[in-house]
């Protein structure tokens, strides 16, 4: 069961981290993580509610506020790193944070297999080649180095702490309801700091078409007080894509922790990093970008290295 956790949990990340960043192509990446933890918030809760959750409150639930906390760090910082590029050092480099918890593991007494050593090494291989890192071209600002290291020990102790904030089911819809809370108020506190710094919280007009008035028509003869390609009419088209990664997200979380306890760290660790292959193929699926051969050899290996560690 920990691989079949462990490999819907690369699912639903590759899927959410996919959405996510077709969205942040048109509303502002903090928008986006308040608005789709907002979304999860209200349905763990109803969740939490239908379940009996609340009555598994305890002092575990630390461990939920403390992902909660480090979570928009690590994204926030993730984003700002790929704003600085080059993504194609930036994203594989994100996923060197599974050396958290499958350190925890190794300090916490797991001791895989030779074969499972091998899967291991083979696979943060393939996850880190399936990024389709480039080996060549403009060099790599040293911030932006190591705002990618920061956001991926963040999302690695994320997992790390996820995993240890529930012990029953019903624990884990409220841990994850402890968290979604802690990532609004959290996010929420960044994006009104970012605006009182003149940052934006909605998509803006471009400056070349001017400001739209009431009632007035532009050339497409969509009028300004409707016109759903910026303010809020983005957003609220977006409501079903922010729904679907805010909820993946937290899909996702929850499955790492059935993986994490039903089985070794280190192989669930593992196995639930694939997600930028699941990336990658989707970015092929939709946007028919071609994988690059590096990216190909990439998939290859993490997908040998899934063989040995399931086995």
């Amino acid at each position: 069961m920990t691989a079949l956790f462990a490999l819907a949990t690369s699912l639903l990340w590759g899927l959410a981290d996919f959405g996510g960043g077709m969205l942040t192509r048109r509303v502002p990446a903090l928008t986006v993580v308040v608005v789709s933890q907002t979304i999860a918030v209200a349905v763990l809760g109803a969740v939490v509610i239908a379940t009996g959750g609340w009555t598994e409150w305890g002092p575990r639930l630390w461990f939920a506020v403390a992902a909660g906390l480090v979570g928009p760090v690590a994204m926030l910082a993730f984003y700002k790193a790929l704003a600085l590029g080059p993504m194609g050092v930036v994203s594989p480099l994100g996923s060197l944070g599974v050396a958290v918890p499958v350190g925890v593991g190794l300090v916490l007494g797991e001791r895989p297999g030779l074969a499972q050593f091998a899967g291991i090494a083979v696979a943060v291989s393939g996850i880190v080649l399936a990024g389709g890192p480039e080996l060549r071209g403009a060099p790599v600002q040293r911030r932006a180095v190591l705002l990618t290291l920061l956001a991926a020990f963040g999302f690695g102790g994320v997992m790390a702490l996820i995993a240890e904030a529930s012990s029953s089911l019903t624990g884990l819809f409220l841990a994850l309801f402890v968290q979604r809370v802690t990532n609004v108020a959290a996010g929420g506190a960044a994006l009104f700091v970012s605006v009182r710094r003149g940052g934006r919280a909605l998509p803006e007009a471009p400056d070349a078409e001017g400001p739209a008035t009431e009632g007035s028509e532009d050339s497409e003869g969509v009028t300004g007080s409707g016109d759903k390609r910026y303010g809020m009419g983005v957003v609220r088209a977006a409501l079903p894509a922010l729904a679907f990664v805010g909820l993946a997200d937290v899909a996702a979380n929850g499955t790492y922790s059935m993986a994490a306890q039903s089985g070794p760290v280190t192989v669930a660790a593992v196995l639930s990093s694939v997600y930028p292959v699941v990336t990658a193929l989707a970015a092929r699926a939709v946007l028919k970008e071609r994988l690059r051969g590096v990216q190909a050899a990439g998939a290859g290996l993490a997908l040998v290295g899934t063989v040995l560690l399931a086995s």
